[in-house]
C-alpha cells in the first residue's frame, strides 16, 4: 500500500532541465527523509540528494550547484529539479523514503541526456 511514484523523466539536450517529481502515499510523508537516487546500465546505485524531514539538503558532489531536491509536505510531493544536465546524467531516478527502520523505493523514471 505504500506507493512512490515518480514522473518526469524524459529526452534532453545537455545544458537543459528537466524537473522529476515524486508523488507518496500510505506513509505519514512529513516523518520521511526523501531521496533521489539514480543508476545507469552497468554502473551502482548512487544517491543524488537527500531532503531530511525538516528541509535539510545534501547532494552529491557532481550535482551541487545544477540540482535542487525540494518537498512539499502538504501534497506529499518531493521535486528534483535538474538543470545543466550533462551526458552523465543519464540514469533510471529513483524515489527513495525512510524513516527509522523503513525503507521504500519508486519504480524509477529514466532521464536521457543526449544530443
Amino acid at each position: 500500500q505504500v506507493q512512490l511514484a515518480e514522473s518526469g523523466g524524459g529526452l534532453v539536450q545537455p545544458g537543459g532541465s528537466l524537473r522529476l517529481s515524486c508523488a507518496a502515499s500510505g506513509i505519514t510523508f512529513s516523518y520521511y527523509v526523501m531521496g533521489w537516487y539514480r543508476q545507469a546500465p552497468g554502473k551502482q546505485r548512487e544517491l543524488v540528494a537527500v531532503i531530511t524531514s525538516g528541509g535539510r539538503t545534501n547532494y552529491v558532489d557532481s550535482v551541487k550547484g545544477r540540482f535542487t531536491i525540494s518537498r512539499d509536505n502538504a501534497e506529499k510531493l518531493v521535486y528534483l529539479q535538474m538543470n545543466s544536465l550533462k551526458a552523465e546524467d543519464t540514469a533510471v531516478y529513483y524515489c527513495n523514503a525512510q524513516f527509522g527502520g523503513m525503507n521504500y523505493w519508486g519504480k524509477g523514471t529514466l532521464v536521457t541526456v543526449s544530443l
